[in-house]
């Protein structure tokens, strides 16, 4: 701890300082799970990208204290080794625990455990005015959260800690196949209310066949059950996998799988998205291709290079959340105005296993039939767009507003095109902001600010690729490739040289 409390005093310096000044400031990983343009500077930045570090297991208290920037992977890989695992883990390896806290991560557990944050007992804060402090589902109730799904916007996350369960060896799978969203929902709706399952979400191929994907947690030797993995080079990617399993029978479908190749699944090829850049380079899309690019289809390179190549702004990566009863509605919207397959479709329970919600930063103002119900479906939308500005950002509008005439809502991970009178019509502004002044925050950026894509910024910030290689095809693509294994920061504006003048 004696390292960790050094870090934080550090940080706790530079925070005052900013405050002192006040000078608003942004908080600094080093990677990032958000398509939304960087707007890192060196002198804007508090730099959290040492806190890397588990500082303790508690296998008593089936708890884990984890710094921020601990990714998903390396949660796993020691949690393990006590026989426990977070209840929610995001399947990208690379997210880490501050990530998932301050932002809006549900996954295929969710519909059991609620969102990540829910998983949290209690986080060690940096205010805003470089004040250390913590936080807990008990002791300051508004602080912890308003600071779940804030980004940042409240002060400085040190430290988390995070409930386990038990853990098992392997996730026994059962695939099934529908033939409708409507068939889809109610054998989710059958499988949530079948305890025995502990993780289920699904991929829609077509409007006609969508594989349900539902999950039990098993002890299982290789003896007992063939086992399919999907992490190594050499293994399917799981979509595929789900769509050659669902394809020649109506009927369930079971296999074993281990468990850290479940709960990372669609590491390789991001879900799906990979596939768009074999699309883009002409490159056949086989299981020879697929082993040979292995490395660079992982997730954490397809951020680095989708950043890079400034072809984020011409793809559309959006997760939404809408009521059961709305599922089919908005899958058939999107059929005639997105026209890309596959989606992900996941149940999200918005209470999880916490025995009454809690109040919230970013409350939604009350929607009759809405915010009351317990649980959503999370869609995600993940696919190219028009390379036209205007035309990719009027579908991402009409997809704004298609989610909010539903009752919908939208992760902020992605870009956001609301105005600003848009945005705080949805969220209570007014708890945002005198919880923002109790806490001294009010002079950093609000929310509206960090997730709102600056049409005028983002021009700019591709102007650095253009000057490089223009938009011609293939330049930009490979611009992003050479980037992403070379290495190094991708998201801190380089420094301007000074001119000198006679």
């Amino acid at each position: 701890m004696e390292a960790h409390d050094a870090a934080v005093a550090d940080i706790a310096s530079h925070v005052q300082g900013f405050s002192e000044r006040q000078q608003p400031f942004r908080i600094y990983h080093g990677s990032t799970n958000s398509t939304r343009p960087s707007q890192y500077r060196r002198d804007n930045i508090v730099d959290i990208r040492e806190l890397t570090n588990i500082l303790g297991v508690d296998q008593k208290k089936k708890t884990v204290l984890a710094e921020p920037n601990v990714p998903m992977d390396a949660l796993v890989d020691e949690t393990l080794k006590y026989g426990l695992v977070p209840p929610v883990v995001m399947e990208f390896p690379g997210i880490t625990v501050g990530g998932g806290f301050s932002g809006t991560s549900g996954e295929s557990s969710s519909f059991r455990y609620g969102f990540f944050d829910r998983t949290v007992n209690w986080i060690e804060m940096v205010l805003a005015n470089g004040e250390k402090t913590t936080a807990s589902q008990e002791h300051q109730q508004d602080l912890f959260w308003g600071a779940a799904s804030s980004f940042g916007t409240l002060g400085v996350v040190t430290l988390l800690e995070i409930q386990l369960i038990e853990a098992k060896t392997h996730v026994e799978l059962t695939y099934f196949r529908c033939k409708s969203v409507k068939e889809a929902v109610e054998q989710m709706k059958e499988c949530t209310n079948d305890q025995s399952y502990d993780y289920l979400d699904g991929i829609v191929f077509a409007r006609d066949w969508i594989a349900v994907c539902a999950g039990r947690l098993k002890d299982n030797s290789p003896k007992q059950a063939r086992i399919q993995r999907f992490l190594r080079a050499k293994d399917p990617w799981f979509y595929l996998h789900a769509k050659k399993v669902t394809k020649s029978s109506s009927s369930p479908s079971v296999e074993t799988i281990p468990l850290v190749d479940y709960l990372f699944r669609y590491d390789r090829g991001g879900f799906w998205v990979g596939r768009y850049a074999f699309d883009y380079f002409l490159v056949p899309f086989d299981c020879f291709s697929r082993w040979l690019m292995d490395r660079l289809m992982r997730t954490r390179v397809l951020y680095h290079a989708l950043h890079k190549s400034g072809l984020s702004k011409e793809n559309l990566v959006q997760d939404v959340a809408v009521p059961y009863e709305a599922t089919s509605e908005f899958v058939e919207w999107l059929h005639h105005n997105f026209g890309h397959y596959p989606l992900w479709i996941c149940p999200l329970s918005q209470r999880g296993k916490m025995p009454a919600l809690p109040p919230s930063l970013l409350a939604e103002k009350v929607k009759p039939n809405a915010s009351s119900l317990e649980f959503l479906m999370n869609i995600g939308i993940w696919g190219p767009g028009s390379s036209n500005r205007q035309e990719f950002l009027e579908t991402n509008r009409r997809l704004e507003r298609k989610v909010q005439d539903l009752q919908g809502k939208k992760w902020l991970y992605a870009h956001a095109y609301y105005t600003e009178e848009e945005f705080w019509n949805i969220y209570d502004r007014q708890e945002y902001d005198s919880l923002r002044e109790k806490y001294h925050a009010s002079y950093l950026p609000n929310i509206y600010q960090k997730v709102h894509v600056n049409l005028e910024t983002d021009y700019h910030q591709s102007r650095g690729v253009r000057r490089l290689v223009g938009n011609i095809w293939p330049l930009r693509g490979w611009y992003g490739v050479y980037k992403a294994i070379r290495g190094g920061d991708y998201l801190l504006q380089k420094e301007k040289k000074p001119v000198s003048r006679p």
